[in-house]
């Protein structure tokens, strides 16, 4: 199963994980991607998602697809969030369950790698004296 959800809406952690449970897999991973307070020695006052949302749900999907096909992972969750966010705030929350640890960690580090490098979701650092569009770090 591969739930992919972009919102402006807060994350829900607890949500995500209820979705990836299964009676089938003794392994659940997660990755929650949170704002920092502080980037380069710079004060984040808020940061600023923007995507093209129907492009950005066919690329998240096309990585879960692939974490599942490579890593034999049985489910995917994927909610990443748009808008305003500020210091704390989840940007996005992974989540992967299968019956094997090993596959897990390694689908769940492979998707957060893949779509800050693919998917069409654009990040703008605030600053007290400034702003910053930040690319994917390779």
């Amino acid at each position: 199963m591969i739930d992919i959800r972009i919102t402006e809406n807060e994350l829900n952690s607890t949500e995500c994980l209820a979705i990836a449970q299964d009676l089938n897999s003794g392994g659940i991973a997660t990755f929650i991607g949170t704002v920092r307070n502080i980037t380069k020695n710079k004060s984040v006052i808020r940061l600023e998602y923007e995507c093209y949302q129907s492009m950005a749900v066919k690329e998240i999907r096309k990585v879960a697809e692939q974490a599942v096909f490579q890593f034999s992972a049985r489910n995917v969750v994927v909610h990443h969030r748009t808008g305003i966010l500020f210091p704390g705030d989840a940007a996005v929350i992974i989540v992967v369950s299968d019956g094997h640890r090993d596959a897990v960690f390694d689908a769940c580090r492979y998707i957060i790698d893949t779509i800050k490098q693919t998917a069409p979701i654009w990040k703008k650092e605030i600053f007290e004296d400034g702003e910053e569009w930040v690319s994917a770090h390779p």
